[in-house]
Formats: C-alpha cells, structure tokens, sequence
C-alpha cells in the first residue's frame, strides 16, 4: 500500500482509505462488515472514514467495535459532522453546541479517546464561520482531535476557513468531495484553491457510485442486487444511468483490459494520478471488492491513456464547479 501526506501537514494516510458510508449498519450485516474491515487491515490500508449521520449513526458503531484491539497508533480515523443526528433545533449544522456535542459521541461510538480527521460534512450558511473555526480548534487543544478537514466546500468557503485556521494555530489539512472520471467539478477551482492554501482531496465514489465498474450496461435494467437496481437509489446515481454515459463507460473496456486492470481498478488508479488527491475512499459489502480495488494502488497511467479516457468519454463528463453537492 502506497501513502501519501495530508495537505500540509505530518500526517501520513494511505492512499486508498475504507470507507462505510451505505454499508456498515444498514445494507450488510455486522460480521460482513467486520469481515471487509479486516479485508481492509490485511492490505495494508490504515485509513477508515465514516461519519455520525451513516446509518442513524450505527456505522460508527460499527466500525469502532470492527476496529476494536487494533494498535490505535497504526490507524488513521476520520469521521464528520453537520446532518441531523437527532430531532431537536441543535442536533444539526455547525453550531459550537453541535460540534462538540457530536465529537463526544462520535468518539464514544468509535471507542477511541481521538479522531486523527474530524471534518465538518458540508458548509453551513447559517452559522458564523468564526464560531464553527473556534469549536474546532477548541477541540483541537482539548486533544479530541488531530487535525481538520471539510467536505464538499466550495473554495472561497475553503480559503475563508484556511485563514481562520492559521489564525487559531489549527490544521486545516483536507477536503472530501465527489470526484471521478465522471465527475470533475473540483478541478476548476477547489483544486488550485486548495493546493495554495495546504489542503488535499480526500474523494468519495471514486466508481461514481458503481457505475464504472461497468455493471450496468445500456439497454438494460441494472441488476437486481447492484446500487443501481434498489428502488430508492438518488438522483445523482440516476444521472449516470443513461444509455450515453454507460455506452461510453463499456468503451473504456479496452483501456483497462490493456492496462491488465479490472474497471474499477482503472477509476481508482485514475482519481490519485491528480496530484492533489491524497485518498480515495472505497466501500465494500464483500472482502473480495477490498482485495479488487486495492490494486489500484501505485499504479501510474501514462499520459496517452489519460488522454485517450478523456476521448472516449467526452462531454458525459460533469465539470461545473457550480456543481458541488450541498445535498
């Protein structure tokens, strides 16, 4: 397993991070879940993320009893915090009472005295920054948590909160947005926006929710069992399955196949040739997805075949930074 540094910072991740936001207490069983945790410790990967609002916060759950006697030193755990967790007023968004309220449980949950990554889960418009900014860095000095991170920020909401940060003497270390083949609304402008003020990527459906493994196919219903098949499956999924998008998805069939890489290897491999990206978070239901995805690792594309998926897929690919996910 390859590593790579968190933004600016001392903090040494591994380059393909376990995630189980739509698997840990809600689509597989906890043994399952045990099971791709271990998958996980056996590759090599040292990073886990999760965050309270994945399965009504059962995912933590989940994952601090999977991870439960592992050396706590060898690990990176990241989780978040903004959605509801609760039905009152405060159980939600980045209120000085909210953040510390859910860093509290989330590490009761995660049975650890510290998280190594805690990221607030979207930008909320409704509170002061500067009370957001302050909570963390309060947590940060209490030793709860290492280092700061945010997901899905716009990058004036990014170089607001970096100086801030440096303000307070606090990390601001890393972004987790959506980012892959498909999806490349952060290359604009969060990306530049980042690198000038420290921070990496740490990017979630690397696959685009599964669809470039190449399951689904045109023409076709996707399979009962797949993500794509369940009857509540979200709109930004929906968008990816057309007839266009996966007839040009199946043309990259060849490019992987000559690489002597599987589909989903190929759009892993993909996502870290940005230099910016210091992770990319993968999900399993089954051990075998870990061990698939994994080799993903260390694999460098020449340029000719980045240039020749920017061919085959063409304007299917989504670039409008506008587009950074608030739902």
């Amino acid at each position: 397993m390859q590593t790579r540094r968190l933004g600016r910072s001392g903090l040494t991740i591994s380059e393909i991070a376990y995630g189980n936001w739509l698997t840990h207490g809600s689509q597989v069983e906890e043994d399952a879940a045990h099971a791709c945790v271990r998958a996980a410790l056996d590759v090599g990967i040292t990073t886990f993320d999760t965050a309270d609002v994945y399965a009504g916060t059962k995912a933590e759950s989940v994952l601090g009893r999977a991870l439960a006697g592992q050396r706590r030193e060898g690990l990176e755990i990241f989780t978040k915090v903004y959605w509801p967790t609760g039905p009152g007023a405060n159980d939600r968004g980045l209120s000085r009472k909210h953040i510390v309220e859910s860093c509290n449980a989330s590490l009761q949950r995660l049975q650890t005295d510290y998280v190594d990554l805690y990221q607030a889960h979207r930008y909320d418009s409704s509170v002061p920054l500067e009370e957001t900014m302050t909570a963390f860095a309060d947590l940060v000095r209490q030793g709860k948590v290492l280092y700061l991170g945010v997901s899905e920020w716009r990058a004036e909401e990014i170089a607001a909160a970096a100086e801030l940060a440096r303000e307070l003497k606090v990390q601001l270390v890393s972004n987790q947005p959506q980012y892959s083949m498909l999806w490349r609304v952060i290359e604009a402008e969060v990306v530049p926006t980042s690198e000038q003020e420290g921070l990496s990527q740490i990017v979630w459906s690397p696959l685009a929710q599964g669809v470039l493994t190449g399951k689904y196919l045109p023409g076709q219903q996707p399979p009962t069992d797949s993500r794509g098949g369940h009857a509540t499956v979200g709109g930004s999924m929906q968008g990816y399955l057309t007839d266009d998008v996966l007839t040009r998805v199946q043309q990259l069939r060849p490019i992987a196949d000559e690489l002597g890489l599987s589909m989903a290897q190929l759009a892993v491999a993909w996502v870290l040739q940005n230099q910016n990206v210091a992770a990319a978070i993968i999900g399993a239901s089954r051990p075998e997805q870990v061990h698939d995805n994994v080799k993903a690792a260390g694999v460098t594309l020449p340029a000719e075949v980045l240039t020749r998926i920017d061919e085959v897929l063409g304007d299917v690919v989504e670039r409008d930074p506008a587009k950074t996910s608030r739902g």
